[in-house]
């Protein structure tokens, strides 16, 4: 891979996903030569030339899919699902009384992990009340691949013996003769999972009270990062909850959230 090539996909995948790869060629040129040989392309010229001109995107598609990191597990980071379960949903139980409405959104889903375990807290945490409240989360990705799997629902064994047993129960079903457990269309039906471009213009209609965006900024340069944080201000409720990576932190020029614990962040209730 000669610099120019190099920096050819870099520019690309900034411009259109804000992906900073630029101090990453090896990360690069590991994850895609492969592909390049097994396909017929001489040169990654010659790929990108292909990419430009493919009106399908399935190219495009394919690029994403094998430069996105998608590195996730059930019960990541603990401590966020133990703080969204006792303190932000009573505050979103009591706030939504009325309208039984909750919007919930998870921007970097990966392989479904991190929605399909917040999707078994709400409906562990509302029981009985579960089926009068639409407690649906969106999850979305720019990896088409990790959808797919997300979609199939399908984990090891070793995957999910971190979940507690009863959820193991409620919420899995082993499959015959295989050390492979799928998620039931009980907890399937709670989350929907779609393809999105955070660099997009965001399309919700509705105010969202909770964001999770984790690990994924770490991707996007300062300038990138404090965009995108705009547009989730822009498109949350007052008094709303945004989790990052606790390896992760907000730009203390960004106004409007507060820092209520490490890589926890709500915007403040006075705010419209």
């Amino acid at each position: 891979m000669t610099e120019e090539e190099f920096l050819r996909i870099v520019r690309f995948l900034k411009s259109q996903y804000g992906i900073d790869m630029s101090r990453k060629k090896p990360i690069v040129q590991g994850r895609l030569e492969n592909y390049m040989r097994m396909n017929g392309f001489r040169n990654y010229s010659d790929f990108m030339d292909a990419m430009e001109k493919d009106a399908t995107g399935n190219l495009e598609k394919k690029l994403v899919n094998l430069l996105s990191t998608n590195h996730t597990y059930f019960m990541r980071e603990p401590e966020h699902f133990t703080y969204m379960r006792q303190t932000v949903l009573p505050w979103l139980k009591k706030k939504e009384e009325r309208r039984k409405d909750l919007r919930i959104w998870c921007g970097a889903s990966s392989t479904g992990e991190e929605p399909y375990t917040l999707a078994m807290i709400l409906m562990d945490y509302f029981g009985l009340e579960h089926g009068a409240w639409d407690t649906k989360v969106l999850a979305t990705d720019i990896s088409t691949d990790v959808l797919q799997h997300a979609i199939a629902g399908l984990y090891t064994t070793e995957q999910v013996e971190v979940l507690p047993d009863n959820w193991k129960r409620r919420f899995f079903r082993k499959v015959m003769n295989q050390e492979v457990y799928r998620v039931t269309d009980e907890l399937k039906k709670e989350v929907i999972f779609r393809k999105f471009n955070l660099m997009d213009d965001f399309p919700f209609r509705k105010k969202l009270h909770v964001v999770f965006l984790r690990n994924v900024m770490i991707y996007f340069d300062d300038r990138t990062k404090r965009e995108l944080i705009q547009k989730i201000y822009d498109v949350m409720e007052p008094g709303g909850y945004l989790f990052i990576g606790q390896t992760e932190s907000l730009d203390k020029s960004i106004k409007g959230f507060e820092m209520v614990k490490p890589s926890i962040y709500r915007k403040r209730e006075e705010s419209k």
